[in-house]
């Protein structure tokens, strides 16, 4: 994407990258769009990076992003639609979603409890902006249809590594040996 620099049209949430602080960037400021990917946007302003969620899309002139699903005819959840909707959640620093990352190590359907069990980590345990990228998986799930509850357990065992990333997010990421 190239970037584009908007107009606030209205107070906008985001939050500092990487450390995940809130702030409000005020009506009427020039932001420069640096990602816009997955329905979330980063922007610098100011001189610092931000992240602003696709809830608040409409501060910044866009539309909010819209997961929609063929529902299955069985009622049950549809693994296939969960990984796609993984797919959409983009860390906020780097243009590769959390999938091609290697940050989502498990993800367990109870077809009982219409609930979705993922197991995921960081890339850096001290991520600021982890419980955000938790909050997105949990908000793009719950688009899935049929899924009434999802648990997100972050865990740091093992480790994550660059050798985690599919060789696709490797080259765009320019870490491909």
């Amino acid at each position: 994407m190239q970037q584009k620099m908007v107009v606030t049209e209205s107070d906008c949430k985001a939050r500092l990258v990487p450390v995940g602080t809130p702030k409000i960037i005020p009506e009427g400021e020039f932001v420069t769009i640096t990602q816009d990917l997955g329905g979330n946007y980063t922007v610098t302003w100011r001189g610092n990076m931000y992240r602003i969620d696709g809830t608040d899309a409409k501060a910044i002139g866009r539309k909010s992003l819209v997961l929609s699903f063929e529902p299955p005819t069985d009622g049950n959840i549809d693994k296939a639609q969960v990984w796609e909707a993984l797919e959409s959640v983009y860390d906020p620093e780097i243009p590769i979603d959390l999938v091609s990352l290697g940050l989502i190590y498990t993800v367990n359907v109870d077809q009982a409890a219409n609930c979705v069990n993922i197991d995921m980590t960081l890339t850096a345990p001290a991520c600021g902006m982890g419980p955000v990228l938790v909050g997105d998986v949990e908000y793009r799930v719950k688009m899935v249809p049929n899924v009434q509850d999802v648990k997100v357990n972050l865990v740091f065992d093992p480790p994550w590594s660059r050798e985690m990333m599919s060789e696709e997010a490797q080259l765009e990421a320019g870490v491909f040996f």
